[in-house]
């Protein structure tokens, strides 16, 4: 008698899919980018910092702001906020722009991630890199004058936000940007004169009528302002007015680049 034969499935089984582990495998490479080159990306922002600190401090070093803060002390959290900005969204479109000069950005596309996973890891990673130069700028500077913040909490609140736009205006230039050039141009005319003009060395009360009205126009002086009130408790403006600004910018934008990400914007082309 012959075997019978065993009856064949009707659908093949369908390979199984990691699901869950592009996210962490995302975000531990973009930290994982910067750490193996610490002394670029963390080293050297920390000794320019301490040269402006150098140079103005010794320059300006017998002027007082707000009436009774040393100029000095003053300049810390400016530059400290600074640093934090020009890093944090440095991370997200160098990384991009590498990957497109080397043809592998469409490997980002491959691994089943959504969109939400790609904005939370490029983010997460530039506000960690934004937080570690900040705070090394902070204890560089701790060498010289002792600085210790009076509302921490106010500090911890606007360094996340803060970071948090530059890395997503970062992701979104990195999008935008086909070639190094286009990147250099987003950098050189957006983002140095913006951080330059919202009040890392000085205080806006000490500006004509036309260019404090300027500088309100200029979300980055929030950054500033509200981080530097974290230090002094005392700034330009309101603390919540600062707080609810930077909060708006920073949800605008996460809102452009998840749509910028969830359409594929020039990473399926």
């Amino acid at each position: 008698m012959s075997t019978p034969i065993p009856a064949l499935p009707q659908t093949m089984p369908r390979p199984r899919l990691d699901t869950g582990l592009g996210f962490p495998t995302l975000l531990r490479k973009e930290l994982q980018r910067f750490w193996k080159v610490a002394f670029q990306t963390i080293a050297a922002p920390v000794i320019t910092a301490l040269l402006y600190l150098v140079v103005f401090a010794h320059v300006l070093q017998d002027r007082q702001v707000y009436g009774h803060v040393p100029y000095t002390s003053f300049l810390i959290p400016g530059l400290m906020m600074m640093s934090m900005l020009q890093n944090a969204f440095a991370n997200p479109s160098s990384s991009l722009i590498q990957s497109r000069m080397s043809g592998n950005l469409v490997f980002i596309l491959l691994p089943p991630m959504s969109h939400y996973e790609l904005f939370g890891a490029y983010v997460i990673a530039a506000v960690a890199r934004g937080l570690a130069v900040g705070l090394c700028v902070w204890l560089v500077a701790l060498a010289f004058i002792p600085l210790s913040p009076a509302q921490p909490l106010w500090v911890l609140a606007f360094g996340l936000l803060s970071c948090g736009i530059m890395g997503t205006l970062g992701l979104i230039a990195g999008l935008w940007s086909e070639k190094f050039d286009q990147l250099s141009a987003f950098q050189n005319f957006l983002i140095m004169p913006a951080t330059f003009l919202s009040g890392v060395f000085y205080s806006i009360h000490t500006l004509p009528p036309f260019w404090q009205a300027v500088s309100h126009w200029n979300p980055l002086f929030y950054t500033i302002d509200g981080f530097r009130y974290g230090f002094f408790a005392v700034a330009d403006v309101s603390p919540w007015r600062s707080l609810a600004v930077v909060a708006g910018v920073f949800v605008a934008l996460a809102l452009i680049a998840l749509r910028l990400l969830a359409s594929g914007y020039k990473l399926r082309n």
